[in-house]
């Protein structure tokens, strides 16, 4: 059997999750959803390390608040002017980063690629 992927975007991981129910109707292979960034690496993962706030035992603001992994101090001072780091404004409702971070890749039968494209833009999907 052929299979096709489809690459969609959404804003929130429920579109998504919407999107996958919707989708297993059809010869759903596989799926996966992920928030996608702009920043390398984990970060900070655990609530527990948040604590080395207080002695100042961190990294930087960009990895603190972003997650970001980075190599170069420049590129963490850098991240940590992103509206999302900083907190001061992203423009959104509830000063919430807009935009679609939330990717969706599924793998179905050749035969339902139009139909799985044709349902992940009904769930919002860019």
């Amino acid at each position: 059997m052929a299979e096709k992927s489809i690459f969609a975007y959404f804003h929130t991981p429920n579109e998504a999750e919407r999107a996958v129910e919707r989708l297993k109707s059809l010869r759903l292979i596989d799926y996966g959803i992920e928030r996608i960034d702009g920043q390398a690496g984990p970060g900070y993962e655990s609530l527990d390390k948040l604590g080395s706030t207080v002695t100042a035992d961190f990294v930087g603001l960009g990895r603190l608040t972003l997650g970001g992994d980075f190599d170069d101090p420049d590129a963490g001072i850098l991240n940590a002017a992103s509206v999302s780091a900083s907190g001061y404004s992203s423009g959104g409702p509830d000063n919430r980063v807009t935009g679609r971070d939330i990717m969706l890749v599924a793998i179905v039968a050749e035969e339902d690629y139009e139909r799985g494209e044709q349902i992940v833009r009904e769930e919002g999907a860019l």
